[in-house]
C-alpha cells in the first residue's frame, strides 16, 4: 500500500514516515501544496494524508483540484481547528476523514486501517437509479437531470447503500458498519455530518429524493410523489 503524505512540518514528516513504513505503508512526502498537486493526480496512491495549512496552496484548494480531476483516492485531512464548520468545509471539498492536530500517531494509524479495510462498492461499472437520481458507482458521480455532483468515497458508500435499500430504515449501527467497517473507530457525530452533506448535495441537485430521519433508529432514502 502506498501513501502520499502532504505536510510542511519536516520534523513531523520524518516521524510519520518512519511510523508508516514500519507499519508496512510505502510513503512519499510533499512539503508544499503546489508540489503535491502533481503527485496527488497520479493514480498510484491508495491513501493521501493532507495537511489543512500548506505553503503555496492551502489544503482545501488542493483537495478541490484533486477531486475536480476525478481522483477518488481516500483523503484524511489533518487540521488544527477542531470545529464543526471546519469539518464541514473539509467534507465539502471531498475529504473522506479528518483528524485534529496535534494527534497521536496510533489514532492516525487506526483511521488509516479503517479506510483500508472498509467494504468496497459492489457491482462496479454500472448505474444505480432511484427516483430522479442516477449514481455511477465507477465515477462516484450523482446525477439528477442536467445536474451532476462528484461524491467522496464515504459519501458514495452511504449513497450506494441507501440506493440498494430504498425506502427502508437503516440503523445507525448498520451505516457505521457499512462505511467505517465493523471494527472502525468513529465518533458518533461523524455519521450525522455525512448525512448533512448528502442532504446538501441532494438540495443542490434539485432532487426530490430525501434522506429522512427515523428518530432513535437511523435514516432512510425516500422520494415523495410529485
Amino acid at each position: 500500500m502506498r501513501i502520499l503524505l502532504i505536510e510542511d512540518d519536516q520534523e513531523l514528516c520524518h516521524v510519520l514516515k518512519i511510523s508508516l513504513e514500519k507499519a508496512g505503508y510505502q510513503t512519499d512526502i510533499c512539503l508544499t501544496g503546489t508540489d503535491a498537486l502533481y503527485y496527488a493526480l497520479q493514480p498510484v496512491y491508495n491513501l493521501i494524508i493532507l495537511d489543512r495549512m500548506l505553503p503555496g496552496m492551502d489544503g482545501l484548494s488542493l483537495l478541490k483540484l484533486i477531486r475536480s480531476n476525478e481522483i477518488t483516492t481516500p483523503v484524511i485531512l489533518a487540521t488544527a481547528i477542531d470545529a464543526v464548520p471546519e469539518r464541514i468545509a473539509g467534507l465539502d471539498c471531498g475529504a473522506d476523514d479528518y483528524i485534529v492536530k496535534p494527534y497521536d500517531i496510533e489514532e492516525l494509524m487506526a483511521r488509516i486501517r479503517a479506510l483500508v479495510r472498509r467494504p468496497q462498492p459492489i457491482e462496479d461499472h454500472r448505474n444505480m437509479e432511484y427516483g430522479d437520481l442516477v449514481f455511477n458507482t465507477t465515477t462516484l458521480k450523482l446525477t439528477c437531470g442536467p445536474h451532476t455532483q462528484q461524491l467522496s468515497r464515504r459519501e458514495s458508500m452511504l449513497m450506494e447503500y441507501f440506493m440498494q435499500n430504498p425506502e427502508q430504515t437503516i440503523s445507525r449501527q448498520m451505516l457505521y458498519s457499512r462505511v467505517w467497517g465493523p471494527d472502525g473507530e468513529v465518533e458518533d457525530g461523524n455519521l450525522d455530518t455525512y448525512i448533512y452533506y448528502l442532504r446538501k448535495i441532494l438540495k443542490k441537485l434539485k432532487s426530490r429524493v430525501q434522506v429522512a430521519t427515523a428518530h432513535g433508529i437511523g435514516y432512510r432514502l425516500e422520494c415523495p410523489p410529485c
